[in-house]
Order: C-alpha cells, then sequence, then structure tokens
C-alpha cells in the first residue's frame, strides 16, 4: 500500500502565465494524468481519510486486480510512482519560486500602465478644451466652405446646362433667322417693311422662325441664366412674375445690349437730367415690334395653346430694363428737387403712354413701384407739398387771382370761378392723376392726406383775403372770395362720389378700424357711405361759406333797415281809402327801400354765382319778412286806406323784385303777406272772424277760419293782434 502523502495535490496554475509556463504545466497536467488512476479529482478534491483509502483501494484494483501474478510489477510500479513524484516535486518547487516574480513583474506592469493612464488622463483635458476650441473656430470655415462647395457643384450643373445650351446653340439658326429678318427694328419704317404688306422674309424664314420659336419655347431655362435684367431688391415690392419666356428673351437680348450700351456708364446719352431719353427708346422699341409680334408671334404662341401674350412678354422685359435703370439713378436725384421732379414728371407720362398707348396691364411691375419706395415716395411727398405750395403762392399774388377768366362767356361762366381757385382744383386735379396708379392703397391714401393739407392751407388763406374784405362786404374781392369757397366744397363734394376717392374711403375705413381711430359711429358713417373721404374739408368750407354769406346779409339788411326810416314812420292811420284816389301808387317813403334793396340784389346776382346768390336772397328774404312784420306792421295802427297801401307796396313793389329769382316770391314774405290779408279783409269778414277766434277755446284752434281766409303762418294769437291793429270798425261797441 503506498502512503496517502506520496500522491499530494496537484499545484494551481499562476494567474498570468507567460508562454512558457504554459508548456510546463501542460507537462505536468500530462504527467499527472499518465500516473494518477481514474478518480484522481475525487483524491485531490476529498481530503478525508476514506476517501484516500477509497482510492488507494480502487488504484490497486485496478493495477493489480485479484491475479496474484500482478504483484510482480508492484515494484515496477512503485519505481514509476516514486520517478513520478520527484518530477511533480520539482515541477511545484520551481513553479513556486517564478510565480513572485511574476507577480511583482506584473505589479510593475500594472503600476506603469496607472501612472502612463493618469498622465493621458491629465493631457486629456487641455486637449478637450483645446479641439474643442478649434472646432468652434474653424465652424465658420466650414460652413463657409460647405456653401462653396454648394455653390461649385451648382456652377457645375449649370456649366453643364451650358454646354447642352451652347451645343443647341450651335445646332440652331434662331438668331440667323431674326438677323435675316433684320431684327431688332430700330426705325419704324423698317417694322412697317417686315411686319406690313411688304414682307422682307420669304414663306420658308417665317417657317424655320416658328419651327425654332417653337423648340426654344419648349426648353426649360434656369432663372439664373437668363440674360433679363437683374432681380431687384425687395424693397421695392414688384409684384411675383415668372421670368420672360426663352425665346422672347432671346429676342430682347440686342435690345437690351443697346440699352446698356446707351444709358449706363460713361456714354453721352447717359444723362441724369435727362430721363426722357431712355424712356422715349423703349417706348419707340415698343412700338416699333408692335406690329411685328402681334401678327408674326402671337399665332406661333395661339397655335402651341401658350396662354402668353407676346407684345406684353417684350415689353415687359424692356420695362425691366426701366425699373433698373430707376432704381440706380434715383438715389443720386433725391437731394436735387429740380432734377428729382423733373425725373418723376417724366416717369408719369412714360408710365400713362405706357398704360394707354400700349396696354400694359397695372399688375404687372411698373415704374410706381420704384417711386413707391419708402425714401423715394417720402421725397416724393415732400417735393410735391413744395411745389403745390410754391403754385398756390404763385397763383394767389398773380393780379387775375380773384378775376374769372370765363368772365366774358355767361354761359360758361355759370359759377363764376375766379382764377386762383380754378387753378388750385386743377393742381389737385393733376396730384389726383400723378398717384392715382400707385400699386398700393396705403401710398394713396398718403397722397390724399396730401390733398387735404394743401385744401385746408388753401381755405386759411381764403380767410386771410377774406378778414382784409371784411368792411367791403359787397366788394368785388370778397364776392369773388365767396365764390371760390363754393366752388371748392362743390368739387370736394363731386370728388366724393367719384369711384377712385370711394375705394380710398373703403381703403381709409380698413386702416382706421385697424388702429381704432374712428369712433364706431364714425366708422359706420364711412362704411355706409353717408360720409366720404372729404367730410371735414367740405364741413369747413361750408361753414366759412355760410359765415361770409351771413356777414354779406347783414351788410344789406343794415343799409335796407336805414333806408326804410322814413317808411317805418308813414301815417297809415291817416291816409286815403283805395276809393278815394284815382290810381295807386307806391308810397315816396317807401322808394329808398326798395331802390337800395334793388341796388344790391342787381350788384350780388351780377358778382355771385346762380346758388350762392339763391342762398343770399333767401336768406335776406326771411330777415325782411320779419322786420317788416315786426318792426312796421306790429309797430303801427292802420285805417282802411293804409292798409290798402301797405298791400299796394308790398304786392305790387316789394315782392316783384324777387319775381326775378322765383315763381312766387311771396311765399318767401308769409309774414307780411298774411298780415296783409288781415288788414285787408272787409268789414263783414274781419267781424266774423273776429267772433269766431273769440268763441273757439284753447282746445279747439280756429285753423279752420285762418286757412279758410288764407291764413296758414300766423299763430291765432298774431291773427288777434293784427285784428285789434286796425282802426275801421263800426261803431257798434266791438
Amino acid at each position: 500500500m503506498l502512503a496517502a502523502d506520496e500522491f499530494g495535490e496537484v499545484p494551481a496554475a499562476p494567474c498570468c502565465p507567460e508562454s512558457g509556463d504554459e508548456t510546463k504545466n501542460t507537462d505536468v497536467k500530462s504527467d499527472m494524468n499518465t500516473a494518477a488512476p481514474a478518480g484522481s479529482e475525487q483524491l485531490s478534491q476529498g481530503g478525508s481519510d476514506d476517501a484516500l483509502l477509497s482510492y488507494v483501494s480502487a488504484f490497486i484494483e485496478k493495477e493489480v486486480g485479484s491475479d496474484l501474478k500482478s504483484l510482480k510489477t508492484l515494484g515496477k510500479l512503485i519505481e514509476q510512482m516514486t520517478e513520478s513524484k520527484v518530477k511533480l516535486e520539482e515541477q511545484v518547487l520551481t513553479i513556486s519560486s517564478e510565480i513572485p516574480k511574476r507577480i511583482q513583474s506584473a505589479l510593475k506592469d500594472a503600476e506603469e500602465s496607472k501612472q502612463l493612464l493618469d498622465e493621458f488622463l491629465e493631457q486629456e483635458a487641455p486637449l478637450f478644451s483645446s479641439i474643442s476650441s478649434h472646432l468652434l473656430t474653424a465652424q465658420p470655415w466650414m460652413d463657409d466652405l460647405g456653401a462653396m462647395i454648394t455653390q461649385i457643384e451648382e456652377i457645375e450643373r449649370h456649366l453643364t446646362y451650358l454646354k447642352w445650351v451652347s451645343q443647341i446653340e450651335e445646332l440652331s439658326d434662331f438668331e440667323e433667322v431674326l438677323a435675316q429678318l433684320h431684327w431688332p427694328f430700330i426705325s419704324h419704317t423698317q417694322s412697317q417693311t417686315v411686319g406690313g404688306s411688304r414682307p422682307a422674309g420669304t414663306p420658308e424664314l417665317y417657317s424655320s422662325l416658328e419651327t425654332l420659336f417653337c423648340q426654344l419655347l419648349k426648353l426649360q431655362a434656369s432663372d439664373e441664366l437668363l440674360t433679363e435684367p437683374k432681380q431687384l431688391p425687395e424693397k421695392y415690392c414688384l409684384p411675383a412674375s415668372p421670368p420672360v419666356t426663352l425665346p422672347i428673351q432671346v429676342m430682347l437680348a440686342p435690345l437690351q445690349k443697346r440699352f446698356r450700351y446707351h444709358f449706363r456708364g460713361s456714354r453721352q446719352t447717359n444723362v441724369m437730367s435727362k430721363p426722357e431719353w431712355y424712356l422715349a427708346q423703349v417706348l419707340m422699341w415698343i412700338g416699333n415690334h408692335t406690329q411685328f409680334l402681334d401678327e408674326k408671334i402671337q399665332p406661333i404662341l395661339d397655335k402651341v395653346g401658350s396662354a402668353v401674350n407676346a407684345r406684353l412678354e417684350f415689353s415687359r422685359g424692356l420695362v425691366m430694363l426701366i425699373l433698373e435703370k430707376l432704381a440706380s439713378d434715383i438715389p443720386c436725384l433725391l437731394y436735387d428737387d429740380s432734377l428729382f421732379c423733373h425725373l418723376v414728371d417724366e416717369v408719369l407720362l412714360f408710365e400713362r403712354e405706357l398704360h394707354t398707348v400700349h396696354g400694359y396691364p397695372s399688375t404687372f411691375a411698373s415704374c410706381m413701384h420704384i417711386l413707391s419706395e419708402e425714401t423715394c415716395f417720402q421725397r416724393w411727398l415732400t417735393v410735391e407739398r413744395k411745389f403745390a405750395l410754391q403754385k398756390m403762392d404763385s397763383m394767389l399774388s398773380s393780379e387775375a387771382a380773384w378775376v374769372s377768366q370765363y368772365k366774358d362767356i355767361s354761359d360758361v361762366d355759370e359759377m363764376k370761378v375766379p382764377d386762383c381757385a380754378e387753378v388750385f382744383m386743377t393742381l389737385l386735379l393733376v396730384i389726383t392723376d400723378r398717384y392715382k396708379n400707385l400699386p398700393t392703397a396705403s401710398r394713396k391714401l398718403q397722397f390724399l392726406e396730401l390733398q387735404k393739407d394743401l385744401v385746408d392751407d388753401f381755405r386759411i388763406r381764403l380767410t386771410q383775403v377774406m378778414k382784409e374784405e371784411t368792411r367791403a362786404a359787397l366788394g368785388f374781392r370778397y364776392c369773388a372770395i365767396l365764390n371760390a369757397v363754393n366752388y371748392i366744397s362743390a368739387v370736394l363734394a363731386d370728388w366724393a362720389d367719384n369711384v377712385f376717392f370711394l375705394q380710398l374711403q373703403q381703403a381709409a375705413l380698413e386702416v382706421f378700424a385697424e388702429n381704432n381711430v374712428l369712433s364706431k359711429l364714425q366708422l359706420g358713417q364711412l362704411a355706409s357711405m353717408e360720409s366720404s373721404v372729404f367730410d371735414d374739408m367740405i364741413n369747413l368750407l361750408e361753414r366759412l361759406k355760410l359765415d361770409m354769406l351771413t356777414r354779406q346779409v347783414d351788410h344789406v339788411f343794415r343799409e335796407v333797415k336805414d333806408s326804410a326810416k322814413l317808411y317805418k314812420k308813414e301815417r297809415w292811420l291817416s291816409l286815403p281809402s283805395q276809393s278815394e284816389q284815382a290810381v295807386m301808387s307806391l308810397s315816396s317813403s317807401a322808394c329808398p327801400l326798395l331802390l337800395t334793396l334793388r341796388d344790391r340784389l342787381l350788384q350780388l346776382e351780377q358778382q355771385l354765382c346762380f346758388s350762392l346768390f339763391r342762398i343770399f336772397w333767401q336768406m335776406l328774404a326771411e330777415k325782411l319778412d320779419l322786420y317788416i312784420y315786426q318792426e312796421i306792421i306790429l309797430a303801427n295802427h292802420f285805417n282802411e286806406g293804409g292798409a290798402a297801401q301797405l298791400q299796394f307796396d308790398m304786392t305790387r313793389n316789394l315782392f316783384p323784385l324777387f319775381s326775378h329769382y322765383c315763381k312766387r316770391p311771396e311765399n318767401y314774405f308769409k309774414h307780411v303777406k298774411e298780415a296783409c290779408i288781415i288788414l285787408n279783409l272787409n268789414i263783414g269778414s274781419a267781424l266774423l272772424l273776429k267772433d269766431v277766434l273769440q268763441s273757439v277755446s284753447e282746445h279747439i284752434p280756429a285753423t279752420a277760419a285762418l286757412n279758410e281766409v288764407g291764413v296758414y303762418k300766423l299763430a291765432q294769437q298774431d291773427v288777434e293782434i293784427l285784428l285789434n291793429l286796425r282802426t275801421n270798425w263800426p261803431n257798434t261797441g266791438k
């Protein structure tokens, strides 16, 4: 039997064996596997004696068994086991001496690695910060580089496109066909030759033109590659529009080249003080090519089903040249009032001809968009106001300011408008024509405010002149001022119903509603058209007109009262009856009154316009009616002859003075007329009426009885007073 310690346990392999050690371990394991029988694992794991004994027994049973002859091999077996033990012990000793060294080496390597790692960590923070800073610094460069790369790619695409276009152009003879047709038409005669009854080209040439035009029309051109003028800045608020079609662009190219040659740079034709040169040139080009475009190009477009109008498309391309030119020149002219005003005048003339003669649509980009740019527009308003005020100063200081230029033409001079007022309203009308084609309502409203300011300024000036003439209220100049006020008010009232100003009223309503400028009542009046954009001005003018008319009426009325002093003192109580006179005649004391009245009526009829004079005489008649009734009739007593004389003076002399102005002048003297009726009733009727008036109660008026005798204006108490003014009552106790 072998001792238990002869076998021992197999030592564990080191944690981090090197390659040489691994080989040794492999050998040890091989020897152990050779020497140890099956169940050696149980021996190494179980440390109890029973387990050892069981292992030895099993080992002997396996090697020797029940055959006694096998005992002969026992010595050899022991010898093998001993050798194995020695080898194992040597290996264990060798391994035991090397493990600490390896552990120390591993620890040293780990320490060095840790130290190196710490150094890396210390370097990592500043390196990370440096990298981050560098990335931030480099980011704009990267963005720019990215944009440049994008542009380069875009340019490469364009270059590729241009190569194809170049190849297409090489294959096309479109420009050659145009050249054979002598395109462009610089003179009107040339356009007549090509487009008129004597065509310059053969049918084959026009067939080629149609074919090539259609081919170019099918090409999808890139916006950046078109030869039309560059896009203007957004501040001009041009309406969105597609680029001009490619074949029209090709046709425009030589004209665009000519325009830039003559009106750009240092050429003698490029003069800022002569905008009419390039404006007239473009209009001439449009006119020269209209017939050819309508007769030769438009049918091609119609044939392919295109909605493009050849003439308008051609005009649009040329107008863009004008817009580009104006956008370039205007900043240089802003502060030279003379040049700027001349430019605006010429541009407006150009716009008028462009729209009226050539049918250029208002929806297309036009010169008015350039003039509507904020800086230019405000300068335009300032200059417009300045020149308008200068014109007003000039017209009011003119010797003919208060004279009507139609004074010798009676059927034309109904309004008797002085020259200054007519020139002023013409000025306002011209201003309206100048701004009515502006593209936005807000700009038009600003011009409308300018017009209203000018009207108010002119009204103030008229008021100042009127105050200087107050002492001569019936004088020529005072009447001329009144006619001017009336004319301006009438014209503004007429303009208020004009479609253009009604549209502005609607636009103003929207602005006021957004800004809460007006009350709900005012907004409602504007919306229902009960008021107009000129109402404030009209009300002020009407107030001034009424004030001036009142002054004139008062002036004449004072003269009439002065001339009526003798008539007022007439002995109405002792005048002879009508039967005692052969013929009734006007009271001599009434002559000054009627002469004064007649002269003033004739004077003012000649100096005031019809509508003003009508208001004047009606106001005067109203005052005169009350004056005669209160100061003459109610202040006296009348016998039969006095009543008859009063009635004769009124109905046969006073009333007829006004019969030239109305059919029934007595209706404007109701107090006097009805007083004469009461005073001249025969005795019987007067007594009956007096009894009726005394018998009626407060609740039963005597209206029917008064109406029966022709009294409608006077009250019952007034009639009773008049009856008591009669002295021809019979002695009946009544």
